[in-house]
């Protein structure tokens, strides 16, 4: 069998290896190849919400992408681009849920198949959609298990493209439609807040909001518990954590991805920290004012603001709420 193709990022790393550049052509040459497959999703106002704050908000709802999250838009990007050869022999992935739903939904509607390592505690909801859309499980210990490891092993042994759920630049830039949309649809804005894990969608949203609106503020949101971009911000170099304990199982990462950190170390302006207690509130706020449901991850931007985290305010500011995927139960255990 022939070596796999692979979209992880290749040749030599460190301090002094080249960084493949993303730009504002690659977000719009992913929107290209997004449209008429992944939704426009709606940009909600709140009379309320702006009234609370004293500003204009304006909230790009990834909840209402496919898979219930923004991650379709950088796995079908990515995916899409493989050869033939390597579509018929198929795409492995590691993701704790939202990823994992994207790549398994990207490769069905590619006609390939796809191998997905998943946490033995991913939340119920995303494991039973991901083996909904005919993706392989391969269960794995969050707290003693090597993921990419895994993953690598995998694809190697199998001749499967391994889809990194942020550290590649196809990745990056279908993220990067997000923010694309938003700002075609609102114009110029001050601020926009993204949450980060391991940084895709925030160094996706930046090449583009940046690119687009000279002078906005970038601003990242990590939960207390799984603070590693801002570490890795301050250290200058990336940093590895423990795995966090957070509500936010998305941004439940131990280091920034490579790419997606020399994006963002470049282009954010802040990143600001929210409590599992403060998501708790967003999500909350979101339901009963905004009538729309966010998974703990989609809610950190919004958390941060509702919070008060952000000061001053800008006069106008995006937040990207990034995915909605929660369980009945969960939703209602983490709110009670």
């Amino acid at each position: 069998m022939s070596a796999p193709e692979t979209t992880g990022p290749t040749g030599p790393t460190g301090p002094d290896a080249p960084v493949p550049a993303v730009t504002l052509d690659d977000v719009r040459d992913a929107a290209g190849r997004l449209a008429g497959v992944a939704h426009r999703t709606p940009v909600l106002r709140s009379r309320t919400l702006d009234a609370r704050l004293g500003v204009e908000i304006h909230l790009k709802c990834e909840n209402f992408q496919r898979i219930g999250a923004f991650k379709f838009r950088g796995a079908y990007n990515a995916i899409s681009r493989l050869s033939p050869q390597q579509l018929a022999r198929g795409v492995v992935a590691y993701s704790s849920g939202n990823h994992a739903q994207a790549v398994a939904l990207a490769a069905r509607e590619l006609g390939t198949r796809a191998v997905i390592v998943m946490p033995e505690d991913a939340p119920r909801s995303k494991r039973d959609a991901t083996a909904g859309y005919g993706a392989e499980i391969v269960s794995y210990d969050r707290y003693t298990g090597d993921r990419a490891a895994l993953a690598q092993q995998l694809a190697d042994e199998r001749g499967l493209a391994l889809i990194p759920p942020y550290d590649h630049p196809h990745i990056i830039a279908g993220q990067g439609t997000a923010a694309l949309e938003l700002i075609e649809e609102t114009g110029p804005l001050d601020a926009l807040l993204a949450p980060v894990g391991g940084g895709g969608l925030m160094a996706g949203s930046a090449v583009a909001a940046t690119a687009l609106v000279p002078g906005i503020r970038m601003i990242g949101v990590e939960p207390e518990a799984g603070d590693d971009t801002l570490r890795s911000l301050k250290a200058g170099h990336r940093v590895t954590i423990p795995v966090p304990r957070t509500i936010a199982d998305g941004q439940a990462v131990e280091s920034p991805g490579e790419l997606p950190f020399a994006i963002n170390r470049r282009l954010l302006d802040s990143i600001t920290l929210v409590t599992d207690d403060d998501i708790r509130a967003a999500m909350a706020f979101a339901f009963e004012r905004l009538k729309i449901v966010t998974e703990p991850s989609g809610a950190s931007a919004l958390a941060a603001l509702l919070a008060g985290r952000i000061d001053p305010l800008p006069p106008r500011i995006g937040v990207i709420v990034s995915g909605g995927n929660i369980g009945l139960d969960r939703f209602l255990e983490l709110l009670r």
